[in-house]
């Protein structure tokens, strides 16, 4: 029966406090592990470069520190427990009042057993009870009621004030099984130490129960104690126990006026002088109790006896009932008062610190999707661009090609024209040599080296003087024209070098004539011709080639035949000049022009000699004469500077017809240095667009990872928030 009634009594308003307990416990563990999830997701997103600008440092450092706070708050909610503190004079029964409720001899009580130091009973799941006493962690065995009070009477370190900590079994008191810890207070009259009382031991106290003496009045050193304590909480729970009321039993006449007296000055006391309450709920707060029966009466009962037995006074049960009434409503006032005052800062806290978070979750989630939205805008413009890029590449490629070809073919037509002009005068650059000259072999092949390199030397020079200038405006012109319709096809970096000076070089055509090569077969003819001889006239009416097939057929070679002496006598064996014929006159002076020219010239004379009989020989040998004086004088005059411009003619004429050939193949050649500079300029240009590609390719790439990263950051913020 006693164990049913102990269950029942268990099941009490301190259960409530146990569940909100168990509840807060469970959510700040949550929100413990949330807070953690959520300083490793900020901690994430601020280590990402990428992702660092939508993370603020202030709210990383503010959510790290929650994360500290809750763990510091977890572990105080561990410890919470619902706190009792009993106060009033020396011997007024606070010890019996706490044992009462309790059902059992935890506290020392009774003669000889006053309390001199701070008790605070709690419960342990262990089948023993120990003490420890204040900045010790031993624990020492008690067993009894009694030797508690005996150990702490022989322990003389233990000054008042001090703080003993009982761990009862919680199998023995259903009470300490809901987190409640009772405090036994020494009397407030034997020390003056009140305010350091207060702040060791008050503070965290939900309720006080002020034990009064129902004997006597309520003393000012009480009432001065519960004011300091009302300076130091904003209106305490406090209860107020007459104790002792089974006195009244012997003075039934004033029992009613002494209650009534009591009660109008603990009224006074707690609305009027503390006003911690109205009067209505005062009426609540003061209870006329005997615990000392109560605790008796329950002992009984633990033991199976009657609760009534023994000798007890008048009116008990009235009492018993009003000592249970105070509990019941203790119970549900501590319950209340523990939830808000252990729990109530805690749950605000937490309730603040989720909102930060929210709105720190909120903000992250914010200038995430910004910053989604403006990654997504440039992802779409570089995607834009990479295809217009693409777009104007193809365009561009085929105009550049298109103007390449034209610039090529106007430098292959003016190279050819100038090469051709210059072709023409070519004597007068071969007259500008000036060489040692000598007919000999060795010196003409030295002189003839020295020949084509001055024509090379001299017509690249013309040439150049002649082309390059206008080469080089087409070609710049064309660079300038392929840059500035490029350039914003190029890389920003590029674009700022192109804008800042247009690369275009000055470009040297290479004309590479060879002439040493081209006219290594070239032979010179040096001997001497008569200007009026057979040949010389054959070759210059009917060309060198008719002329030798024409002197093909004349090779027979006219033999003058010697004049036949006639015996003579030796008086006279030589005639003399004047003795001759004219015959043999005309016969002896065409012998000696025969051997003074060519065979050629003997034609003529021997076909002159045919009409001697028809103009006479006088105009004959006139005409012979004036011949062989003309041939003496070119003779005469074939001298070494003769033979030089007689070589450089031939050169000129040999070179003419060779450097001809070769027009279209050098301007070609040139022609195609032209294009090869001008396709390497857009070859580099084409490089540096393929740059730009390249890099819009690998920016969309890194906007699309981006925004994928945006998004899952995103969506944690949304999930946390």
């Amino acid at each position: 029966m006693a164990g049913k009634e102990m269950e029942e009594t268990s099941v009490s308003p301190l259960k409530h406090f146990v569940q909100a307990k168990k509840a807060i416990t469970s959510i700040f563990d949550q929100l413990v592990g949330f807070i953690n999830d959520g300083v490793a997701f900020v901690e994430e997103t601020s280590q990402n470069s990428e992702l660092k600008t939508i993370t603020a440092e202030d709210d990383l450092i503010e959510i790290q520190s929650f994360k500290r706070k809750l763990a510091g708050i977890g572990e105080v909610l561990s410890r919470r427990h619902m706190k009792v503190a009993f106060f009033g004079r020396t011997s007024s029964g606070k010890s019996t009042v706490v044992n009462s409720m309790l059902w059992d001899r935890v506290l020392p009580s009774g003669i000889g057993h006053t309390t001199n130091c701070f008790l605070s009973v709690e419960g342990t799941d262990g089948d023993k009870a120990y003490l420890m006493t204040e900045g010790s962690e031993e624990k020492k065995s008690v067993k009894t009621v009694n030797q508690l009070a005996h150990a702490l009477h022989m322990d003389k370190d233990l000054e008042v004030g001090c703080l003993v900590h009982v761990f009862w079994p919680k199998a023995k008191c259903a009470l300490l099984r809901d987190d409640l810890v009772l405090v036994d207070s020494p009397g407030t009259d034997v020390t003056t130490e009140l305010d350091s009382w207060i702040d060791k031991f008050c503070l965290d106290a939900d309720v006080f129960v002020l034990v009064a003496n129902s004997e006597s009045t309520l003393m000012n050193t009480e009432k001065h104690f519960f004011h300091k304590v009302n300076e130091r909480l904003s209106k305490p729970n406090i209860f107020i126990l007459n104790n002792r009321w089974d006195a009244s039993a012997s003075e039934p006449e004033y029992m009613e006026d002494v209650r009534k007296q009591h009660t109008e000055r603990c009224q006074s006391f707690l609305v009027e002088e503390l006003k911690v309450v109205d009067r209505s709920e005062a009426q609540n707060r003061i209870f006329f109790v005997s615990a000392k029966e109560v605790l008796n009466a329950r002992m009984h009962k633990a033991q199976g006896m009657p609760e009534a037995g023994g000798a007890l006074a008048e009116g008990f049960q009235t009492r018993f009932l009003e000592f249970q009434r105070f509990e019941k409503l203790f119970e549900e006032c501590i319950s209340q008062s523990a939830v808000k005052t252990k729990f109530e800062q805690h749950t605000i806290r937490a309730k603040q610190i989720t909102d930060t978070v929210k709105a720190i979750m909120d903000s992250i989630n914010v200038k995430a999707a910004d910053k989604r939205v403006s990654a997504i805008e440039e992802r779409e413009y570089e995607m834009d661009r990479l295809e217009f890029v693409q777009c104007q590449m193809q365009i561009l490629s085929e105009d550049v090609r298109k103007r390449i070809m034209h610039i090529t073919e106007v430098v292959n037509t003016q190279v050819s024209n100038a090469m051709m002009d210059e072709i023409c005068h070519l004597s007068l650059l071969v007259d500008k040599f000036e060489g040692d000259f000598h007919p000999s072999p060795q010196f003409l092949k030295h002189y003839k080296n020295e020949l084509n390199a001055h024509i090379e030397k001299g017509m690249g020079r013309k040439l150049a003087d002649r082309c390059s200038t206008a080469v080089n405006t087409s070609i710049q012109k064309a660079q300038e024209d392929i840059i500035e319709s490029l350039k914003p096809l190029l890389p920003p970096a590029v674009q700022m070098e192109y804008s800042a000076s247009l690369p275009c070089r000055k470009f040297d055509l290479s004309y590479n004539l060879n002439c040493e090569k081209l006219c290594s077969d070239f032979q010179e003819d040096i001997a001497f011709r008569f200007s009026f001889g057979w040949t010389s006239l054959v070759n210059r009416y009917l060309g060198a080639k008719n002329a030798r097939l024409l002197l093909g057929f004349a090779e027979p070679v006219f033999q003058v035949p010697r004049p036949v002496s006639t015996p003579a006598t030796s008086a006279n064996p030589v005639q003399a000049p004047d003795s001759m014929s004219q015959d043999e006159l005309m016969v002896t002076m065409m012998s000696g022009l025969a051997s003074l020219t060519s065979r050629g010239s003997m034609g003529v004379i021997i076909i002159g000699g045919m009409i001697w009989r028809t103009v006479g020989w006088k105009l004959i040998a006139c005409s012979v004469l004036a011949y062989g004086s003309l041939y003496v004088y070119e003779r005469l005059t074939w001298t070494t500077r003769a033979k030089e411009r007689t070589l450089k003619k031939q050169f000129v004429n040999y070179a003419a017809d060779k450097l001809q050939m070769i027009v279209s193949i050098t301007s070609a050649n040139c022609g195609h240095q032209v294009q090869k500079e001008l396709d390497n300029i857009f070859t580099r240009l084409c490089q540096q667009v393929d740059i730009t590609q390249k890099d819009l390719m690998e920016s969309i790439n890194k906007r699309s990872e981006e925004i994928k990263q945006l998004e899952k950051v995103q969506n944690q913020a949304k999930l946390f928030r």
